[in-house]
């Protein structure tokens, strides 16, 4: 494929015209990290000085009767609807992703009671394995590992073969950090919910970039991060999801102030809120939630489905360039060949990856890297052109030339 193609590509892209709403699109840095931090929006600087000037200066303590203690569920309802196919009510932003993670883990644990067991694969994100291993622990249950091929994951027989009686929760991502395996969640939460389990999904590396319908699929809970497909920005804070028809029975273990029935009486014991705010602890980051509201107004602008075709579009060319371009030095595709398959990254290995990483981000190409020697090209789709993908393969295979 020739630089014609990538100029075909972006000619014909409907969503390409969004791109320059994003800081920093006009510059010939490569961006391929878009999967964990995304670009900022050019609206979002406008908002932030807003906020500083007019709310925080302007209203100060009124603030919070105004709005700010409403923003958390009013923000969580708009992420539903726009990204995560789900009704109001069932989603609040707040704390980070690994805090997220701890409260909806021990409270589907603690909702099976006589079940011991919490079922995960070896290769989901670390912050998951870690807060089951604790959990574990802290609870006296025990954990069922599935070995998963690391350029893949987690299928409908390999957990069939280890959900059971005394399944609790299982723990899965909806695309794997490290492959963009993209899991067939409607088949896998019915195959935990036939054992009796519950189920926990960790959407950090879908949301924004795959669309979902969390009700339809029957999903039990769900928590991602805001700063990757999302663009809250460095930090900013998460998510949960749980279905209505568990919010009358789960007790999340952070039991502060914010979730309280009556934040404001204060009284000697502590009563869970109705509905999704007893998922709230302490006092929100309403700072750190503007921002991703300019995303999801984009978002909704677009439309998801259009959003996923951009996304296939980008890593289907990037595998191609890759074949292309990088195989003959030996790089070898470590996520599915099949898009259906695949999240919004593709990883890319070769023994030298490491230092290839290293030597372009001196050249201003940015993708990451991840063991065993995994290059991760991270591919946000309003915000990656057709083109800059095809200058960052291109800088790779120079790259592996030099260091081998």
């Amino acid at each position: 494929m020739t630089d014609a193609t990538a100029a075909r590509l972006d000619r014909d892209d409907p969503l390409a015209g969004y791109r320059e709403r994003f800081v920093g699109s006009e510059d010939s840095l490569v961006y391929f990290d878009g999967n964990s931090l995304g670009r900022p929006l050019r609206v979002t600087g406008d908002r932030l000085a807003r906020f500083v000037e007019e709310e925080w200066g302007g209203r100060l303590i009124r603030g919070w009767d105004e709005r700010w203690m409403d923003l958390p569920i009013a923000i969580g309802d708009e992420l539903a609807r726009i990204t995560l196919g789900a009704g109001p009510g069932q989603t609040t932003i707040g704390d980070s992703t690994t805090v997220l993670l701890y409260k909806a883990m021990r409270a589907a644990v603690a909702a099976r009671p006589g079940r011991a067991e919490i079922v995960l694969d070896r290769d989901n994100f670390p912050t998951d394995r870690y807060l089951a291993q604790g959990i574990a622990a802290e609870l006296g249950v025990r954990l069922r590992w599935i070995d998963v091929d690391t350029s893949a994951g987690v299928t409908a027989d390999q957990l069939a073969a280890a959900v059971g009686p005394d399944t609790a929760l299982v723990v899965l991502s909806h695309v794997a950090y490290r492959s963009a395996w993209l899991a067939d969640m409607p088949t896998l939460t019915a195959i935990a919910h036939d054992a009796g389990a519950l189920v926990l999904w960790d959407l950090s590396h879908s949301v924004g970039s795959v669309p979902m319908q969390l009700d339809a699929w029957d999903v039990d809970l769900a928590v991602g991060c805001t700063y990757k497909y999302l663009n809250g920005g460095p930090g900013s804070p998460a998510f949960v999801y749980v279905a209505a028809r568990h919010l009358a029975d789960l007790v999340q273990p952070v039991q502060g102030w914010i979730g309280a029935a009556d934040p404001f009486l204060m009284g000697p014991d502590y009563a869970p809120a109705e509905g999704i705010r007893r998922f709230l602890s302490g006092t929100p980051p309403i700072l750190g939630m503007l921002a991703m509201q300019d995303m999801l107004a984009l978002l909704d602008e677009a439309g998801m489905p259009a959003v996923r075709a951009k996304s296939e579009g980008l890593t289907g060319y990037a595998v191609q360039l890759a074949e292309e371009l990088l195989g003959p030095a030996g790089v070898e595709l470590a996520s599915p060949a099949d898009p259906e398959r695949r999240g919004g990254h593709v990883t890319l290995n070769h023994p030298l990856m490491q230092a290839v990483t290293a030597a372009l981000w001196q050249r201003d190409v940015i993708p990451d890297y991840r063991d065993p020697q995994g290059l991760r090209l991270g591919l946000s789709p309003l915000s990656t052109s057709y083109a800059e993908v095809r200058v960052g393969i291109e800088a790779i295979a120079e790259e592996l030339v030099r260091a081998d």
